[in-house]
């Protein structure tokens, strides 16, 4: 009987996890041969997929530490990257179909590996990105759905971006054709001209669908710049292949300060959906909207994008995903730590991530983070001199925010300004009733006005 239950479990053993040791090794390998080969840019998954010559999944299964893979495939990925695979570097797991229970050695790894920078997108193979799982798993249903439109709004360095790109990755790996198009890449003088923005528009996606410019060929005059960037996407980019095209318009909201070329792009862009009800050809494109405000133009109820698809607004992370992120970077944190580092930045991604990398690094403390009186000097220092500056550069919009500031109670705005504080991430709002949106700006702001509020 003995003999019979050594055997079997043997049999169980079916695959391997890197140890801590291992995962360490591979990730200083990695990181050696990004700055040698790869101009100091960190291997994306696709990239270390080439590199490998194993698929994505696999290559996410051997980082997460969880999913037990073949030996050999472990050690073609540390040949990869000239390292000699050693029985310090894994351990066997029962059953390569079983999970390993968290939070143990998975997450134990994970806390060694240097985290990110704060700024801009998550790495999309990033372990300390921190999954919404209702929102993104609605976000990768609906974008493989024909003629599917998701709109996502939030405020600035709400994670708007990393979602976006997560739903890029999920349909590229679905079989579609993919184009992110970034708005703050737009010349001043194009959004002066209808006919100029639609040109550049129309070019900028064929090129990220790598197809050669032939606006020349489709643009009439005669029956003007909507009509023919429409005849451009459903005879050519649209008609150049059988997959479905996914196109992501970040950063949307920089149309909104011209409302008569913004009205007739959103009444295009409202076409190009409703368009996917009728025909075959539109049922192949996608559309994902990123914006930071809500919309403050005026816009026909029915040429409007923005009352229809799915609506994702992202919102501040709370105590317990805050926590979550800290174990994830190995701070032994209790609840009242993660709670007192949300209430101060209301819990916002990109605030939370600056405090847990400064921390994680020993570069600060908890409890220095939330010292009020060097918040100047701190590690917010640069992200709130930034803020100062952007609202001095619009008198009445820092005007509005000084009178929210100094009031003990919720101030009611005028539409437009409260959208553009709400988006810059400084207040929060209901209907249109202000209040500051955390301590750390409550604090900054006052010194530098004199509030006593």
């Amino acid at each position: 009987m003995i003999v019979l239950e050594q055997k079997d479990q043997q049999k169980r053993k079916r695959g391997v996890i890197l140890t801590r040791k291992g995962l360490q090794k591979l990730e200083k390998a990695r990181a050696d041969a990004a700055v040698k080969e790869n101009n100091s840019f960190r291997y994306t998954l696709e990239e270390m997929s080439e590199r490998t010559r194993l698929a994505v999944n696999t290559v996410m299964k051997i980082y997460g530490c969880e999913v037990g893979v073949d030996r050999n495939t472990l050690k073609r990925c540390f040949s990869a990257f000239n390292l000699t695979l050693e029985t310090s570097d894994y351990r066997w797991v029962a059953d390569a179909s079983n999970r390993v229970k968290q939070p143990t050695a998975a997450k134990l790894q994970i806390t060694n590996m240097e985290p990110e920078q704060p700024g801009g997108q998550v790495p999309l193979d990033s372990p300390f990105y921190l999954q919404r799982d209702a929102i993104e798993s609605e976000c990768y249903q609906t974008i493989l759905q024909p003629g599917a439109l998701i709109r996502i709004q939030s405020p600035r360095r709400m994670g708007k971006t990393s979602l976006m790109a997560r739903i890029l990755q999920k349909a590229a790996e679905e079989g579609c054709r993919t184009v992110a198009i970034d708005f703050q890449l737009v010349d001043r003088e194009i959004f002066q001209d209808l006919d100029k923005f639609l040109r550049w528009f129309c070019a900028n996606v064929g090129l990220g669908l790598q197809l050669r410019n032939q606006i020349g060929e489709y643009w009439d005059d005669l029956f003007g710049s909507q009509v023919s960037c429409k005849m451009y996407f459903e005879e050519y980019l649209l008609a150049t292949k059988d997959e479905p095209v996914v196109l992501a318009l970040d950063e949307i909201d920089l149309l909104f300060p011209h409302p008569n070329l913004a009205g007739d792009f959103f009444a295009l862009l409202r076409n190009f959906h409703e368009e996917a009800k009728n025909r075959e050809i539109w049922r192949k494109l996608r559309l994902v909207v990123v914006h930071s405000t809500e919309i403050y133009i005026p816009l026909s109820a029915n040429k409007s994008p923005f009352n229809v698809g799915l609506p994702v607004e992202l919102q501040p992370f709370n105590s317990e995903e805050v926590l979550a992120l800290a174990k994830r970077l190995g701070l032994d944190w209790s609840t009242e730590d993660a709670g007192r580092l949300t209430a101060f930045v209301n819990g916002n991604p990109y605030l939370v991530r600056v405090a847990l990398y400064h921390i994680r690094r020993g570069d600060v403390t908890l409890e220095q983070v939330l010292e009020t009186t060097s918040i100047s000097a701190g590690i917010y220092g640069d992200r709130l001199q930034r803020e100062l500056w952007n609202l001095q550069q619009e008198p009445e919009l820092l005007a509005a925010f000084v009178r929210v500031l100094e009031s003990s109670k919720p101030v009611e705005l005028d539409l437009v300004e409260a959208f553009k504080l709400q988006s810059m991430g400084l207040v929060n709002l209901q209907g249109n009733q202000a209040t500051v949106s955390c301590q750390l700006y409550e604090q900054f702001f006052s010194e530098r006005f004199g509030s006593s509020g």
